[in-house]
């Protein structure tokens, strides 16, 4: 009989999960698609509403709660004889989730692509080539497989709350 051993990950509690914070944040369909538009430039409310097809009353719900969340701030603008309306731009926290967008970008562009080709790439402004998502380590290494990934214990670990069967 082969004795079997729990993951190590069992021992750890998830109360304070950061990944599970980070997609509380963004997580949702029309979170990423505003993101999504303010990434390509579109930074316009009713522009975002054309092209993402989401309603005003959502639109700016998430907007608002990007905001709240420090990943977009508001720019005012005005238009001759218009009253004053906001862009949205990215905030440093906000441009660092352009890495999440990427591998998005790469696993839809893999998965979820149409007969004809994926419908936008990511391409380096200097020499045109493809920009994808990479694991490296701190070491400056690149890792060729996700099996050259594992999770350990950080330093904000908790222990698991006693399990019963």
């Amino acid at each position: 009989m082969v004795a079997v051993t729990q993951p190590e990950a069992l021992n750890w509690s998830t109360a304070n999960c950061t990944i599970e914070r980070a997609v509380g944040v963004f997580g949702d369909r029309w979170s990423f698609l505003v993101l999504r538009e303010v990434f390509s430039g579109v930074r316009r409310f009713d522009d975002m509403r054309v092209r993402t097809r989401i309603p005003r009353q959502v639109l700016s719900a998430r907007l608002a709660s990007l905001i709240d969340a420090g990943l977009l701030r508001r720019e005012p603008y005005r238009e001759p004889g218009q009253r004053t309306r906001n862009e949205y731009r990215l905030t440093q926290k906000g441009l660092d989730l352009y890495p999440v967008l990427v591998a998005l970008l790469d696993w839809g562009n893999r998965y979820a692509v149409d007969a004809d080709g994926p419908p936008i790439t990511a391409i380096h402004r200097d020499c045109g080539g493809a920009v994808h998502a990479a694991l490296a380590c701190s070491a400056g290494h690149d890792l060729e497989s996700v099996r050259d990934v594992a999770f350990r214990v950080g330093p904000g670990a908790r222990p698991a709350e006693a399990r019963t069967a």
